[in-house]
């Protein structure tokens, strides 16, 4: 069984567009989520949670283009958690979401969405005869990208 996780936020930094030894175009961000609570006072913030969101080929080049630090995002994906030796020899651990769809929470401001061109023909200044580069096709288990993927990720 798979577990997801929905969560909505606010993007804490900049994206940076990576790529992982094999090519494959990647992106790591951190969400914070801070619950409003209702107090005898009035309302306040509650503990800000933060949540680091990895994405992986065309939905990393997507968020890399459109969303910025500050911008309230909707994110949904697949829970990972993922463990480290840092370098003191310590056990550490933190909970990963890889993404499968993120998008700007609506409910904080309007978007225009621009659909992706998908490239079916060779570019304008490369023969008709050439041939593009096959893509490799990711194995099932890794369609959002493989571990080691997600560890270099989260070291960098």
């Amino acid at each position: 069984m798979e577990s997801t996780m929905t969560l909505n936020g606010f993007v804490g930094h900049d994206i940076e567009l990576r790529h992982t030894k094999t090519g494959v175009p990647t992106v790591s961000f951190r969400v914070a989520t801070t619950p409003r609570m209702k107090t005898d006072t009035g309302w306040a913030n509650g503990t800000t949670t933060w949540t680091t969101v990895v994405c992986y080929r065309g939905l990393a080049e997507h968020v890399h283009n459109c969303v910025h630090r500050g911008d309230p995002v909707i994110v949904h994906g697949r829970v990972r958690t993922q463990a480290w030796t840092d370098g003191d020899g310590n056990p550490r651990e933190k909970v990963v979401v890889e993404a499968a769809s993120v998008g700007y929470d609506l409910s904080c401001g309007t978007a225009e969405f621009t659909r992706g061109v998908m490239r079916t023909d060779p570019p304008q200044d490369t023969p008709a005869t050439a041939q593009p580069p096959a893509e490799e096709e990711p194995e099932p288990d890794e369609e959002f990208g493989s571990t080691d993927e997600l560890e270099e990720l989260v070291a960098a």
